[in-house]
């Protein structure tokens, strides 16, 4: 009988044994293998993007030619930054990726060219515009030129910042010129470009504003009035040229050749700007 259950017990080892690992039901779940990131999207193209850095006073016309530009250079996107040229000027001499600048001056370009910080070979003056002074459409001051301006009951008068600001450089000298800036400065409320100056006008918040032809059409229907040209010695004109420091000198020149072409100027021209011949 000893013998009898000690043979029974090494069958059974035996069975137990050759059984372990071995699950009739259980089921093997294959390995994903890791797709390298260089083969996600094979043959993929990056979209190239070029950053405009464009006076405020161009906002709709660049808006429309930028789109423009998109839709006939397939994979290229342009990024529109817009302010006052003084401020662009600054963020470029500052380092900022800029590939072309488009200036309302010649001034602000001039202070790059200078430092080489634009490609010089590049710059075209590619459209001009004109200085007039606009008052809100409800104001009851008989405002009929700038002399007008030195009534006293005229107390605020809107123009962008002389110092940084291409319209108020214009402003300051045209009213020097005509004799009157000694007298009218003290009533300037200083704007931090045109279109802050064209706001202040629409809303009532000064008695006269100083603006560009093109910004006092681009107005509210029904806020402001024009009163008059405003005769400057300086011409209003826009350069515009590829920085320097772009990575994309390429395609960057590619904008401002379309920006001074048929198309462009077809496009400045209808917001009213000055085309170049």
């Amino acid at each position: 009988m000893i013998i009898l259950f000690v043979l029974l017990g090494v069958f059974l080892a035996i069975g137990c044994t050759g059984n372990q690992g071995a699950s009739p039901n259980a089921t093997v779940t294959p390995v994903t293998p890791v797709t390298p990131v260089s083969a996600v999207t094979p043959g993929a193209t990056v979209p190239e993007t070029i950053t405009v850095s464009a006076a405020a006073s161009l906002t709709n016309a660049f808006t429309d030619i930028a789109s423009q530009f998109e839709k006939e250079n397939s994979g290229t996107n342009v990024s529109l930054n817009f302010g006052s040229s003084g401020t662009l000027r600054t963020q470029i001499e500052g380092g900022a990726p800029v590939d072309v600048f488009a200036s309302a001056d010649e001034k602000q370009m001039n202070l790059l060219g200078n430092k080489s910080l634009i490609d010089n070979s590049s710059r075209k003056d590619f459209t001009g515009n004109s200085l007039v002074l606009i008052i809100p459409a409800n104001s009851t001051l008989n405002i009929t030129n700038i002399t007008d301006l030195t009534d006293p009951k005229v107390q605020k008068i809107g123009i962008g910042n002389p110092d940084t600001v291409p319209v108020g450089n214009y402003t300051k000298t045209a009213l020097t010129e005509a004799g009157l800036w000694s007298q009218l400065e003290n009533k300037t409320i200083p704007g931090e470009d045109v279109r802050q100056v064209l706001t202040y006008v629409e809303r009532g918040e000064v008695d006269a504003g100083f603006v560009y032809s093109t910004d006092a059409k681009s107005a509210d229907p029904g806020t402001i009035k024009v009163v008059t040209n405003v005769s400057v010695s300086t011409p209003v004109t826009y350069p515009i040229a590829v920085v320097s420091a772009s990575n994309h000198k390429e395609t960057a020149q590619k904008f401002l050749n379309f920006v001074t072409g048929t198309e462009g100027q077809d496009i400045l021209k209808g917001y009213g700007f000055v085309t170049q011949s």
